[in-house]
Order: structure tokens, then sequence, then C-alpha cells
């Protein structure tokens, strides 16, 4: 792949404001970032805690096809445990359908063991049930009827009659936390992105390499290695640090919402407190668009990526400094970092 392609992360997260304004304007976020020539919008899955005030990503992305046109739709991820997998397949074929062959999307077994509790999984059979829930949905797109007599969900005879419009299903995404977890997505041909510092993340788009190399037909030559990084841009670099500040606890509150409830710490992605803190860590970056492209250059760079992720609205940040920001980055931070990737997306 030779050129560097851009995506969006967002949990749509509570932002304060009433639920009915916050899905309008997210909805208008996405018809800004179809505009500005993003490549796809990944949203997360969370229960139970106001990380997520639009759990049900089916039903909201079902809404966002219909307000956009190019731009590809992709929940990062499915939690399969908690997900009938028949259930799950039929609406992956709808919203394919609906959105005219833009959808796509990633599946996991789920970072927070609460959230999979509060669900009715145990926590230590999210594993198994995820692996049984993959089968079954590879039998669903594979075939006219689906028959499987499992641990967790038991199918008999049931008839496929809703197909994706992408054969012989959309593209599929795995959030990748160690080298060893990129070996299944490499040989799979399934694009990955990668949360943590960059120096792991280059370890794991290192072994996505290899891997694929190894793999041959089966691998993609086209697959998408990603880095997901909080991005605010705005006039002057205090601006953007103003903004993100600001808007940082009320996100940073609802990350850690469950895991404080339990009195337990998140196994991987650690979060500052603040944003400062943020940006040195590398997890996050507020700036004047030359700011913020130097730096996130030198991640991409580092990281040997071919896909950028930001995740550009999080927390109580007003709609227009949300608007702004993105508006800032299509314009000028996207050619910058388009420019520089081909000195490594070229070799």
């Amino acid at each position: 792949m030779s050129q560097m392609k851009f995506g969006i992360f967002d949990q749509v997260d509570d932002s304060g404001r009433p639920l009915n304004i916050q899905y309008e304007e997210r909805m208008q976020l996405a018809e800004l970032y179809d505009h500005s020539g993003f490549h796809c919008y990944h949203q997360s899955e969370h229960h139970a805690t106001t990380l997520s005030m639009a759990p049900s990503q089916s039903v909201f992305l079902a809404a966002m096809t219909q307000r956009t046109k190019k731009i590809k739709l992709c929940p990062l991820v499915y939690l399969l445990p908690v997900n009938h997998p028949i259930r799950l397949a039929e609406e992956i074929s709808m919203l394919d359908n609906l959105s005219n062959g833009r959808f796509e999307f990633g599946i996991g077994r789920g970072a927070s063991p609460h959230e999979i509790e509060a669900l009715g999984m145990p926590p230590d059979k999210a594993g198994e049930a995820y692996a049984e829930a993959y089968e079954i949905l590879q039998k669903y797109f594979a075939s006219e009827t689906v028959n499987h007599l499992g641990k967790y969900w038991q199918v008999d005879n049931f008839p496929v009659k809703v197909k994706p419009l992408q054969s012989p299903h959309p593209p599929m995404w795995y959030a990748a936390a160690s080298a060893d977890s990129a070996v299944w997505p490499a040989q799979n041909g399934v694009n990955i992105i990668c949360g943590g510092p960059v120096d792991k993340v280059r370890l794991i788009s290192d072994k996505y390499k290899a891997e694929a190399a190894l793999a041959g037909a089966s691998a993609r030559p086209d697959a998408l290695m990603g880095i997901w990084r909080f991005v605010v841009v705005a006039e002057t670099d205090q601006k953007a640090f103003e903004i993100a500040e600001k808007a940082w606890p009320k996100f940073h509150e609802s990350f850690y919402q469950l895991w404080r409830k339990h009195g337990t710490e998140p196994a991987r992605l650690k979060l500052a407190p603040n944003f400062k803190g943020m940006m040195a860590s590398g997890y996050g970056f507020a700036g004047s668009p030359q700011t913020v492209a130097d730096g996130l250059i030198k991640q991409a760079r580092d990281g040997q990526v071919n896909y950028f992720v930001g995740h550009f609205m999080f927390g109580d940040m007003p709609h227009q400094d949300a608007m702004n920001s993105t508006r800032l980055f299509a314009s000028s931070v996207m050619p910058e970092m388009e420019k520089a990737a081909q000195t490594w997306l070229s070799n």
C-alpha cells in the first residue's frame, strides 16, 4: 500500500448534553468526516457505563448509513461473547446493504470484564464464547443453512435469507495489543488497530508484515495497520490545548467509571488524568495544524503504519470545537502526513 489513510474512532461517550442533541451532533460530525475524505468511522461497544451512550452500534450506524455517502462504517469491536452470533450476522448483512457495501466490522471478546459480566457472561468464559461465536459467524457467511451444537449457542437448521452485499462478508478488523495478537489477523487478511505506546505498535506492525508475507494468498496486500490517538487541532497550540484539557476530565470519568466502581484497573491502556499527561505519554496531541502534523508524522513513521485513526470528539468538548478541529486536520494535517508517509510506505 503506497498511501496513508485516515479514520475516526469514537466512543460516543457522555457529552453532558441531552442524548437526542448528542446523537444529532455526532451525525453532523459523521457528515463532515464523509465530506473530508476520511476512510472509515469506527465505533466501540460498551455497556452499563457512560463511556458509550450508543451501546447498540448496529442501531447507531444504521442511522449513519443514511447521513453519509462514501465513508466506511465499522464497529470496533462487536463483543462476540454477549451478542447472539446469528442475530449479529443478520445485522452485519443488513448494514452492509443499507450502506451499499460500505460496512466493515471488528470482533473481540471485550476489554472490560465488568461489562461482560453485567450482560450475564462470566468473564472467564468469554474466550470460549468468542471462539464459538466466530465459528458460527463464519458458517453463516459461507452457507445457506447453519447448524451448530455448541456450549453457548445451539443453531438447528437455520436458513440464511439475508446476505451481505460484499462477498463472502465485509472486511474485518481486530484490535491488536501485542505482537503475538497480530499473527491471526495477518494470516487471514484482517485489518488491525493499535492503541498502545508507539514502540509496541512497531513490534505489532513488523510482526503483521512478516506473518502476512508467510501467509501468501490468504493475506491482503491492501490490509490496514493503524495507530489510534486522541487529537485536537485549533488555530494555535494554546487554544487547542485549552480545548483538550477542558474536555478531558469528563471523558476520563466515563472511561474509568466501571473500573472505579469495582475497585480495579484496566489491564492494558492506562489514561492520564489530564490531557497534559496524555500528550507526555504520546497518546494525545493538541496544537496547531503544523504542531499536530509534526507529532503524528513521527508516531506513524516510528510505528510503521499505513493508517492513522484520530479520536477527535471526547468528553464535553463543544460541538463547534470538534467540527473546527476536524476541518483543520483534514485540510492541513492529512496532506502533510500523506506526503511524509511516502518515505516509509513506498519501501
